[in-house]
């Protein structure tokens, strides 16, 4: 494929960032919109120059002329928006939490495993320059084996109970929205904990407002993990091991530089910028494996959104937060 062409499912903020960062890319080229609303879908295809406008989820993802959908409805709404678009064919990048447990992920890995589809959930942190350098110097050994991840999502919301934060009915609370970036990311550096602890304050209407993790390691590290929705928190991380720490300033999850301190040598400072918003890193890792033939990407592969799913339903768990339906 010379030329991706893009689908946006949603009309929100955050399908309008992804949307102007794909300007950026001159291999992709957004031709279609889709929403509940064909009011809503032409409005957001006005704004954006976008040529096609549809009024619900089937249209979009029947159009012939899209070659994958991003899928940025609310996190509720994720797995039949998912499975409308895979039934149909398309490849998907769907925004996170990728759905809102572990058995919708699983079953929508399986359709795109069994209809021989892209599908990749849009952990934009994971494909970030700035992480994958880390990454690349953890792997390394510029600090050892990592032994403790810290990272904090905090963020003070002064929303009612009808906001999607705080609704149940929408995937609401602290942990699904924002929670999901410090999971993913100890989980990028030391992988699937072997022991989970939580605990969390909770709404009035069921969902985490202030919720704390330790994740336990067999290897013996720890990862000590925060989030809220009614606290303004650093949003920073940092990585330890025996020969340093790499400390990562907010916002953690689209960093442009980091410092590196090792035990025996002065700090290095490295500076790695994101181009855009930082969404079309994302993008260009799906249309690198689309035009690869790839069903799913190195970089955010189907496993580790899976465990992800897996931790924040055990956190929900042990806090007791459950969805409708659920």
């Amino acid at each position: 494929m010379s030329m991706i062409k893009w689908g946006i499912l949603a009309t929100g903020g955050i399908a309008a960032t992804f949307t102007e960062d794909l300007k950026l890319l001159p291999d992709a080229e957004v031709v279609a919109v889709g929403s509940r609303s064909v009011e809503s879908a032409r409005t957001f295809a006005d704004r954006h120059g976008i040529p096609r406008a549809h009024g619900s989820w089937a249209e979009l993802a029947a159009d012939p002329g899209v070659d994958i959908i991003y899928v940025a409805n609310t996190q509720n709404a994720h797995y039949d928006a998912v499975l409308a678009c895979l039934t149909a064919g398309k490849a998907v990048l769907c925004e996170k939490a990728f759905t809102l447990n572990r058995i919708q992920a699983a079953k929508l890995v399986d359709v795109a495993r069994e209809r021989g589809l892209f599908l990749m959930e849009a952990m934009w942190t994971r494909c970030i320059p700035a992480v994958r350098k880390i990454v690349e110097l953890v792997e390394g050994g510029a600090i050892g084996p990592v032994t403790t991840v810290h990272a904090d999502f905090g963020i003070s919301a002064d929303v009612g109970p009808e906001h999607r934060l705080r609704d149940p009915a929408l995937g609401g609370g602290a942990l699904l929205d924002l929670g999901v970036y410090p999971v993913s990311f100890a989980h990028l550096m030391l992988g699937d904990p072997a022991k989970v602890q939580s605990w969390a304050r909770l709404t009035p209407e069921g969902v985490d407002e202030n919720t704390g993790m330790l994740f336990g390691y067999d290897s013996g590290a720890v990862a000590m993990l925060s989030c809220g929705i009614t606290t303004s928190g650093p949003v920073t991380a940092w990585i330890s091991g025996p020969l340093g720490r790499i400390e990562l300033p907010g916002p953690f999850f689209r960093p442009d530089t980091f410092t590196l301190h090792r035990t025996d040598a002065e700090p290095e400072t490295f500076h790695v910028p994101y181009e855009g918003a930082g969404m079309l890193h994302e993008a260009a890792e799906a249309m690198r494996c689309l035009c690869e033939g790839l069903l799913e990407s190195p970089l955010v592969p189907w496993q580790a959104t899976l465990d992800v799913m897996g931790l924040l339903d055990e956190v929900r768990a042990q806090v007791g937060v459950r969805f409708p339906g659920e």
